[in-house]
């Protein structure tokens, strides 16, 4: 999937979906490129505990979502 943020960065984004016992292992990449100044401002803050804080919030907010049916609004609500 491609994700443009005008102006900022052009995202490939890659999930791999594998089995793994009783439930599943999702293998998830950003790609970020950067099209000038705001972009390279983003790109040079996704460093690797950016990116993990992050898809800690994404696997919160989705498995609330499989749990519920709901979107997470606040992230107390995933506890």
């Amino acid at each position: 999937m491609m994700k443009i943020l005008p102006g900022v960065t052009a995202c490939r984004l890659s999930i791999q979906v594998s089995g793994d016992g009783d439930g599943s292992f999702a293998d998830i990449t950003y790609s970020h490129t950067s099209p000038g100044p705001a972009g390279d401002e983003f790109v040079s803050k996704f460093t690797g505990d950016h990116y993990r804080a992050f898809m800690e919030g994404w696997e919160k907010a989705f498995n609330y979502f499989l749990k519920t049916g709901r979107l997470l609004k606040d992230k107390s609500e995933a506890s």
